[in-house]
């Protein structure tokens, strides 16, 4: 960080504030805010497993860059660790716009990525979803904030592919998810349909151990089929019944 402070894109840095797979994140201060900087990890630190799978859903805009970095050349290698960090800023920009909860970017300066600060009322860092105690009622309300936020996010063109409640903070204004390095396209990935169903049975499993009403429902590939059928809408009432198409047994 000490190359931002020499550059005046942060004045201090306060204190760490979580180091996690991918990423070490800072508390920082800009111009007297309380901010965070999140400094992405080299790719020999980095515990996030199946990488492959998730950079395959993410277009390469340059064809030089994508043969290179199809053929795992040293350019190639340096393109990918550089659509890596790129990646959670286009995703971030992408679902501000579409109305999605998310952390607002100030900077990306050398692989660092400046953010406000998601606090609770007293102004101190907001908790993770699985720091909090539920009661049934607020289980059901985050729940459902959460559903209508992922299908809000596939219809942007987002998929987290990591969802779950250690990535989602609760701010006083509801459930605000962070952490899109290994974000995929809908549009293009072949692990999409499997990434976007455990996001959603991350977030179903964790809440229904307050509100048992969740527990055995699949609104995961609800969800996908009528994102597929080009049927889902942001006022798409799911039931988390889905059963899937009845297929005739093949008896030949």
């Amino acid at each position: 960080l000490a190359p931002l402070i020499e550059q005046g894109v942060i004045d201090a840095v306060l204190r760490p504030l979580q180091s996690g797979k991918e990423a070490q994140v800072y508390l920082v201060d800009v111009q007297g805010w309380t901010c965070v900087a999140k400094v992405y990890k080299e790719a020999e630190q980095r515990s996030f497993k199946h990488r492959a799978e998730y950079g395959e859903g993410r277009k390469v805009r340059n064809t030089r860059d994508a043969r290179a970095m199809a053929k795992r050349t040293k350019y190639g290698r340096e393109q990918v660790e550089e659509a890596w960090r790129n990646a959670e800023v286009e995703a971030i920009y992408k679902l501000r716009e579409a109305g999605v909860r998310v952390p607002e970017p100030y900077a990306f300066v050398d692989g660092v990525l400046g953010m406000e600060l998601v606090a609770n009322e007293a102004g101190e860092p907001a908790p993770r979803l699985i720091d909090l105690d539920f009661d049934e009622d607020l289980a059901l309300r985050v729940f459902n904030h959460l559903l209508a936020e992922i299908i809000r996010m596939l219809l942007a063109g987002v998929i987290h592919g990591d969802l779950s409640d250690f990535n989602v903070l609760m701010a006083p204004d509801g459930p605000v998810i962070i952490d899109f390095p290994q974000w995929s396209d809908p549009a293009i990935s072949q692990a999409a349909r499997k990434l976007l169903v455990r996001d959603v049975e991350n977030v179903t499993a964790f809440l229904a151990r307050h509100a048992p009403a969740l527990e055995g429902l699949s609104f995961g590939e609800e969800m996908w089929a009528l994102y597929e059928s080009g049927d889902l809408s942001q006022d798409s009432l799911l039931t988390g019944k889905w059963t899937g198409p009845k297929r005739s047994a093949n008896v030949s």
